[in-house]
């Protein structure tokens, strides 16, 4: 999957449009609570700049209604972040990315000049990918840079229109975008070996095609957190109160068959930590095997735990995506944490880790372990379909390395 890269491009003089993933949490007084997606497009803003060039960035927040400005989802947060990390000013017209203040700031840039056009999906034609909105958005550039890796399984207009709109202008991958195929393809692609995947989460019937493509990749599948149990009842276990999708156990059932046949090894939780309910609170009680009636499992128990850090250990190759308990809430945070050591502890040993973005990004960084993996994916959902086996609409539309 090798894409036309930013630094292979001159752009000295003109103005590199620049789709960056600056969907940052905000808490309820609009702060920026995790600004990791700002950090991450640093790299690639300050090349351009830096060898005379004009930032022209463009983002979405949230999800707004898309029939114009809504304050609670504008990117002015992300703008004085992104000028305290850059260290100069980030021209920030605020109210529409296509209203005339906008076009003006463009028009009247210099060099090493940045701006951030204000929330795209305030445009409801941005997620339709709407020809004439991706035209007007391609006025602004004379080269096109993907830096949003969090974006690229997206068909929207900002990631496949506006490079289509650009015809014979370079379509280059941002130093982020490089990073993120780099490891996750090469990953799934050519993969050192013994080759663990992890999954976990809540939701089974979102990680389904993610198993079905590792069972034929990986040596090792482990699966954890509240999706085992839709597993576990499959394979006639009682899980008590546990979360089960009914709606895939037809699947699921069909995924233990297919596993069965396959070299690859599928694991299994086979104890748990439960409680009454979600809550630091709760009465707690560990069960091997079958759950009683009345109790939800919340977490791997320790024999788990034992057995999945085991085989991470003889790990060359760790791809995590989900995490294997409700981390959130202590104390059913434990077998997560335990994951996140065992796969740090075999990062030091040589072996390539991937943490998939999304819940697993949430929790090394709540962690305070962020730094000691491989690679931590900025995408969750992007990362999700590279595991899937799919190809992404925002790197496709890129022009070949």
């Amino acid at each position: 999957m090798t894409k036309l890269a930013i630094d292979q491009v001159e752009i000295r003089g003109k103005r590199v449009l620049t789709r960056v993933d600056f969907n940052v949490p905000l808490d309820e007084s609009g702060v920026i609570t995790d600004d990791r997606r700002i950090r991450s497009a640093v790299p690639t803003i300050k090349n351009i700049l830096d060898r005379g060039g004009m930032v022209v960035l463009m983002s979405h927040l949230g999800r707004p209604q898309g029939r114009g400005f809504e304050e609670s989802f504008s990117l002015a947060p992300a703008a004085k972040r992104l000028c305290e990390l850059l260290g100069r000013e980030v021209k920030f017209p605020s109210g529409d990315c296509l209203d005339e203040a906008s076009a003006e700031a463009v028009k009247s840039m210099q060099a090493g000049d940045v701006v951030l056009l204000e929330n795209l999906r305030f445009h409801s034609e941005e997620t339709k990918n709407d020809v004439e909105f991706a035209k007007r958005l391609a006025s602004y550039g004379d080269v096109y840079c993907n830096d949003a890796f969090g974006t690229a399984h997206r068909a929207h207009a900002s990631m496949v229109g506006v490079p289509a709109a650009m015809e014979d202008a370079a379509c280059a991958a941002g130093f982020l975008m490089q990073q993120e195929l780099k490891y996750l393809s090469e990953a799934i692609e050519d993969p050192k070996r013994p080759f663990v995947a992890i999954l976990g989460g809540a939701k089974v019937g979102d990680k389904l095609p993610a198993i079905e493509n590792l069972l034929r990749k990986v040596d090792t599948l482990l699966v954890g957190g509240a999706m085992a149990y839709t597993f576990l009842s499959a394979a006639e276990r009682r899980v008590g109160r546990s979360l089960v999708d009914h709606e895939h156990m037809k699947d699921a059932k069909r995924i233990l068959t297919e596993a069965a046949e396959r070299s690859a090894q599928m694991f299994l939780p086979v104890d748990h930590v439960c409680g009454k309910e979600l809550s630091e609170h709760t009465p707690i009680k560990c069960f091997d095997d079958h759950i009683e009636d009345g109790w939800m499992g919340l977490d791997i128990g320790i024999h788990t735990v034992v057995q999945f850090c085991a085989k991470i250990s003889g790990a060359a190759t760790i791809v995590w995506n989900g995490p294997v308990g409700a981390f959130e809430t202590d104390p059913f945070d434990v077998g997560t944490r335990c994951v996140a050591d065992a796969v740090a502890a075999a990062t030091i040993n040589g072996a390539v880790s991937i943490i998939g973005g999304g819940d697993s990004a949430a929790a090394v960084e709540k962690f305070g372990m962020a730094n000691r993996f491989s690679h931590v994916s900025t995408g969750g959902g992007a990362s999700l379909a590279i595991l899937e086996g799919k190809a992404l609409p925002g790197v496709e539309a890129l022009t070949e390395g």
